[in-house]
């Protein structure tokens, strides 16, 4: 964990204002021809004193499919703590490109419910710059504290790929994400989404994420894609929504992505639960993968901590 004493920012950052200032900054350096850096910011971003807008959140539950209730879904506490993170990643100290970044997956510990009405500190910062076999990752840490006690409620590790970004001193041959190497043979679905070509604007208004590779082919083109893609924290929050109720209070939530979800598009989902000896919910896990060529998108898990 950073050590360092953290940036205290007013408020949460706009995430918009941050997109703009991205592109800005690499066509700086662009012109420039700024070299690029070998190590991370010593540095964590802070906001404090934050609440959930009520209505926000009744939007994103409606939206991803959750139940209705006061407690913030573990998905909306990464988007109300992704500001934060992305204005790490928009530093001018920072390594790598935030355009284009690929994500890889995600690891949260969720410790106990967070109430809508809780007032949350949110802290961030960027650690473990690695190789990889197709350019640089990152990990980007998020912590959410209650503000009076701060005692830790939710914890997000957000893997990173600045692809076809090499830095000097970082090892090329790294890492890769070893769960897209396995076999997959789809299994019978258990759910069958329907995406339509709005699906990232859709949830853009309800997380703040209005990073252009989502919102429309054009922009997505512009940045590299052959079209627009569907947010992964959207997918992954959506299957953890359909994991629904069952699972227990406190809980671990991963998710490793493989391939794009171009929209629209249709996609297959497959949960299966395990108990333990006692009958109680102790652990789900979860694949889904297009219908039609059987290419794996994602797998994931959501299993009891403690």
């Amino acid at each position: 964990m950073i050590q360092a004493q953290p940036v205290i920012l007013g408020e949460l950052p706009s995430l918009s204002k941050l997109y703009v200032n991205a592109a800005a900054n690499a066509a700086r350096r662009r012109v420039l021809g700024t070299p690029p850096r070998r190590k991370l910011p010593a540095v964590s971003h802070e906001v404090r004193d934050v609440t959930a807008d009520v209505e926000n959140l009744t939007s994103y539950q409606h939206f991803l499919g959750e139940t209705a209730s006061d407690i913030l879904p573990a998905g909306f506490v990464h988007a109300l703590a992704f500001p934060v993170t992305m204005s790490v990643m928009n530093r001018d100290d920072f390594p790598l490109p935030l355009l284009g970044m690929i994500h890889l997956r995600n690891h949260v510990e969720q410790y106990s419910p967070i109430q809508f009405t809780q007032s949350l500190d949110i802290r961030a910062w960027a650690e473990n710059l690695t190789g990889h076999r197709a350019g640089t990752q990152v990990d980007v840490v998020a912590e959410v504290r209650h503000h009076a006690s701060q005692v830790l409620l939710w914890r997000g590790v957000s893997t990173y790929l600045a692809k076809g970004v090499f830095l000097p001193g970082i090892d090329k041959a790294g890492t890769s994400n070893s769960a897209a190497q396995t076999d997959f043979k789809p299994p019978f679905p258990t759910a069958l989404w329907q995406l339509g070509v709005d699906t990232g604007r859709s949830y853009a208004a309800v997380s703040g994420d209005f990073n252009p590779i989502h919102l429309s082919g054009l922009s997505a083109k512009a940045l590299g894609l052959r079209g627009s893609i569907a947010h992964g924290m959207y997918l992954a929050s959506r299957a953890l929504a359909d994991v629904g109720s069952v699972k227990a209070e406190a809980f671990t939530w991963d998710v490793a992505f493989e391939a794009p979800v171009f929209l629209p598009a249709r996609v297959a989902l497959d949960i299966s639960t395990s108990q333990a000896a006692s009958g109680a919910w102790e652990r789900s896990e979860y694949v889904a993968w297009n219908p039609r060529s059987g290419r794996r998108h994602f797998i994931g898990s959501v299993a009891a901590l403690g």
